[in-house]
Order: C-alpha cells, then structure tokens, then sequence
C-alpha cells in the first residue's frame, strides 16, 4: 500500500469525518488555516485517487470520498506490516505484548467470535 505525505494524511482526516462525498472546494475551506490554493488540493486529491484511497463521482464539481473507511485502511496496513514480516509469530507476540487490558479483552473477544 502506497504511504501517505503529511499532507494526504490531513486531507483523509477530513475525509473519513465527512459525512459524505466532498468537492475540493470543500476541502479547501475545512483546510483554511493552511492556505492551500484549490490547485493544490486538486493536486492532493489527484494523488490520493492515483495511490488508491479515494474516488469521485461524475458530478461537477467532482465530489471525492475515501474508497475503504478509516478502519479498514488501518487493518489492510495491518495486514500489509505482518505479511513483511519475517517473523509473523514475534510480529504478533510483539503487537499482543503491548495492548492494554481492554485491548487484550477485545482481541480474544473477537477471536472467540472468528
């Protein structure tokens, strides 16, 4: 999976807390207190559907939504880490051995389920 800029980063931010579809314009105005120029956002959103996390609609102006949530981002990065791993074991006994007590409950919560 492709790594995201510091600024892509933001700008998914503000697309997971959408409620829906965002024109860059949009997104501009919620970045206001960067200054960034609507080419700019433009920019960012061009290379975040070219990487893969976002798509627009055929509407003008062009509306962008992420295309997996913030969640299932997180568990396909997951996922990506551990298949690098040259140890999945160690990897996942490493993970496990630094979650807190709730997160430890919620894992086997869920395992149980799976």
């Amino acid at each position: 999976m492709a790594s995201l800029g510091e600024l892509e980063r933001t700008v998914m931010d503000r697309l997971w807390s959408a409620s829906g579809p965002v024109s860059a314009a949009e997104l501009r105005e919620g970045l206001a207190d960067r200054g960034l120029a609507l080419t700019t956002v433009h920019t960012v959103l061009t290379r975040l559907e070219q990487k893969g996390f976002v798509v627009h609609d055929e509407a003008r102006p062009r509306r962008f939504r992420p295309r997996a949530t913030r969640e299932e981002h997180a568990a396909e990065l997951m996922h990506e880490v551990l298949g690098q791993a040259g140890d999945r074991q160690a990897a996942l006994a490493r993970f496990v051995g630094g979650v807190d007590a709730d997160e430890a409950r919620l894992l086997r919560e869920l395992l149980d389920r799976g």
